[in-house]
This record gives structure tokens, sequence and C-alpha cells, in this order.
């Protein structure tokens, strides 16, 4: 349903995937992609997130066509596609990231896509990201970003990259300059709550940037303190919005006054949530994240 006060959200991948996560043995869901979007429909979602892997495995099951029926028979109006690396390096790992790039361009044509989310450079060991890996080469990834923008245009999709602070690109500053400067009329940030509030970005700062820069907002929550390391603590120590301490409704006030009109993604990513049952992860990431725009 969408909210008496117009909001609709949208399920990032992780929240409905059953028990898979960023970075782990696989990111297939174990839950069949058919009763993932009943599952959101019900409670009332209109969007979903999908990422590059599980399109691969379901597509090879039942075909894109079917998955582009199911969406459609369940008023899934905004679907988001995860997650594009590699695509401002070059040599071997650049060209990797553009044949994924083309896979990932001509499903989201074929489904309708909405976004295309493409991560910062994370460093090619987590545990362990080089100097070099984390200082960003603002000039080159404007330029690399405006090509995103531009074949993705060709296939009618926007380009959204997200903000991290365990990345090359974890202030607004950095990810402004290489977005805003490459002002591609289809290339956004991606701005997660989480990211924000672990990396210290005040939320007011979010009022700066001018609306049409703003593609993709994602809400959850967290503890005060973080567990092990950044990126462990992200995808293992989640909260549902509102049982945590980022004060999500801050947040939502300061991505409103910005000027923000889509759709609102929710991603839950927590070891103990995602061993729910679908039904249950469905109603409660949909109704706690719903109760702070009250």
């Amino acid at each position: 349903m969408t909210g008496k006060n117009g909001i609709e959200l949208l399920a990032a991948f992780f929240t409905l995937g059953g028990d898979v996560y960023p970075f782990g043995p696989t990111e297939i869901s174990p839950i069949p992609f058919k009763d993932r979007v009943e599952a959101a429909a019900k409670v009332g979602y209109k969007g979903m997130g999908l990422i590059h892997a599980d399109v691969q495995a379901t597509a090879a099951q039942i075909g894109l066509k079917e998955m582009k029926r199911i969406v459609d028979d369940n008023d899934i109006k905004y679907l988001e596609y995860e997650f594009l690396s590699g695509w401002y390096l070059d040599g071997e790992r650049r060209a990797k990231s553009d044949v994924m790039r083309t896979e990932m361009l001509e499903v989201a044509q074929g489904l309708g896509v909405r976004n295309l989310k493409i991560a910062p450079g994370l460093g090619s060991d987590l545990y362990a990201p080089t100097e070099a890996e984390m200082t960003p080469d603002v000039d080159r990834m404007r330029e690399a970003f405006a090509g995103v923008c531009r074949d993705a245009a060709e296939y009618g999709v926007r380009v959204v990259m997200e903000i991290m602070p365990f990345s090359n690109v974890r202030t607004l500053e950095v990810a402004r300059a290489i977005v805003e400067g490459a002002d591609q009329p289809n290339g956004g940030l991606l701005i997660d709550i989480w990211h924000m509030a672990r990396g210290g970005i005040p939320y007011k700062d979010i009022e700066k940037i001018p609306s049409r820069f703003i593609g993709s907002i994602e809400l959850d929550d967290a503890d005060a303190d973080v567990k092990g390391l950044l990126w462990e603590d992200t995808i293992y120590h989640r909260r549902l919005p509102g049982e945590g301490v980022l004060k999500p409704k801050e947040f939502i006030k300061a991505v409103q006054n910005a000027g923000y009109e889509g759709p609102w993604g929710v991603e839950i990513i927590s070891e103990t949530y995602r061993k729910l049952p679908l039904a249950e992860q469905a109603k409660r990431s949909f109704e706690t994240t719903m109760a702070q725009f009250k």
C-alpha cells in the first residue's frame, strides 16, 4: 500500500532475501523469487531490490519474461539492481566490470529497473584495504561515472552511487564532486542512513544536495556501538527502523527538506533478522519503517 502521506517503500534485496548477506558464500536467495515478490506486495511494498547473482540464477530457472510478469502481477512499481563495482578501474578488473555492466543493463531494460546501484571502491581485501585503494581519484571517478550514466541512458536506466564509510567515497564532499561533477541527467547518489550515521555525516548536510542528485534512499537502524569492523557491523547487526539509535525520523526530515520525492528503500541486513520467516521479515520491515513517517 501507499501510505496516507504518499510514502511508497521499496524492499532492498537483503531485506527479503532470506539467509544470505553481502560478501557471504552466496548472494543467491534460498527463497523463490515469486514468493519474495508476493510477500512484499502483500504487506504493501511498491518496490523491490535485485542483486546480480540472484537474478542470473532466477532467470536461468524461469526466464526474464516470467520474472517481469511476476513483478507486474504484484503491482511492484520500482526495481533497483545492485551492485556494479570496478567501473572506474582499469585492466582486467575493469574488463570484468564492463562485461557485468552490459549484462546488468540488458536485464535492467528487460525488467524495467529504475536504478542501477554502483559501488564505491571497497578494496580488494576488506580486512586490509591499501591506502591507494581508499584514496579516491575524483577526476577519474567523475569521468567513469559519467560513462556509466551514458551507457545506462541507452537502456532507460538511472545510476546511483552509494556512499560508504569503509570505502574511498566516505564523505559527501567526495561523493558530490563525482556525481554532481559528472552532471548526468540520470545520475545521482544513493544515501543510506546507516552509512551516513556511521560515517559521522550530519543529516542536515543532505539538505545541501540539489534534489536531482538524490537518486535513492535507504532506511534502517543500528545500535550505539559498532560491533567489529564497520563492514562487519553493517552486514551482521543492522536494526529495524526505530529499534536503534540512528534517529530515522530526523534523517527522513532532512531528505524531505532536500526535495526527494521517490520511493524509500528499506535495507535490513542482520544475522538474526535474515533467519526469520519471510512473512515476518516483510511485515516487520514494512511496518517499522512506515511508522517513521508518522
